[in-house]
């Protein structure tokens, strides 16, 4: 099991990601409808830099509460 500074580095470079990706997103989304058959993929690869980073932070929430 990841200790609680682990999970606390894991969460700073997801929420990195997931900044990173919502930028992507923000600036795909004002270019519309320019290459529009690509906004399933844009938003799959936000939606899953969110989720990776719920799900880390969750993770880091129930072990701090553990402790």
């Amino acid at each position: 099991m990841p200790d609680v500074e682990e999970l606390q580095k894991k969460v700073r470079k997801l929420q990195s990601r997931a900044g990173t990706a919502k930028m992507e997103l923000h600036d795909f989304a004002e270019d519309l409808p320019v290459s529009w058959t690509e906004i399933k993929a844009v938003a799959e690869k936000t939606f899953n830099a969110f989720s990776e980073l719920d799900a880390a932070k969750r993770e880091l929430a129930a072990l701090e509460s553990s402790r």
